[in-house]
């Protein structure tokens, strides 16, 4: 058992039957009375997010996250399928659990696969990935003078924003935290 002194963000506990991963807290000490923690709290099956008060010392169950390196193989509709590098078991999961983590997974990257005891509650790409822009408008000459943007298409259908100097078939390095358009790929 842990205590609220114990507490970090994205620690995973169980709380009024349900599993909750900790999104924020805040430790406060109020010159009266005894110290308590705020926590902001969403529950990794629903995604339902909800403010919780700790008295200070209480104790929480905190429950085993593991997590393993697996590689995207393909898509199979309503589903994504991973292998495992060192068994090379292969493992399907839903587009609901997938999420917006689908936006960037191309043949062959490998994602971080986040289980409580066998269920998958979430998947964590790379901080960046190199994605291939596949439609854009052509830059008009003369209007860079504004820092002007165009909306690029990448090879996932993801859309970002880009300078008007990124042509189609260019690669592009994206921040899959912000979805936004870092840099040009060399």
């Amino acid at each position: 058992m842990a205590t609220t002194s114990d507490i970090r963000n994205g620690m995973v506990i169980e709380h009024k039957g349900r599993r909750m991963k900790i999104i924020s807290f805040l430790h406060v000490k109020p010159g009266k009375g005894g110290a308590f923690v705020r926590t902001k709290l969403k529950n990794v099956v629903t995604g339902q997010v909800v403010d919780e008060t700790f008295r200070g010392g209480a104790k929480i169950k905190e429950v085993r996250l593991q997590a393993k390196n697996m590689q995207y193989l393909y898509s199979d509709g309503d589903s994504f399928v991973f292998m495992d590098m060192d068994t090379f078991e292969q493992l399907s999961i839903p587009d609901d659990v997938v999420g917006n983590v689908k936006a960037f997974l191309k043949d062959g990257i490998m994602v971080k696969i986040q289980s409580i005891e066998g269920d998958v509650i979430g998947l964590e790409p790379p901080v960046f990935v190199e994605l291939e822009v596949t439609d854009t408008e052509p830059g008009v000459r003369g209007n860079t003078a504004t820092g002007a943007t165009k909306p690029a298409t990448l090879e996932t259908g993801h859309t970002v924003t880009v300078p008007l100097f990124i042509e189609q078939g260019e690669n592009l390095k994206v921040d899959t935290r912000t979805g936004k358009y870092v840099e040009r790929v060399k």
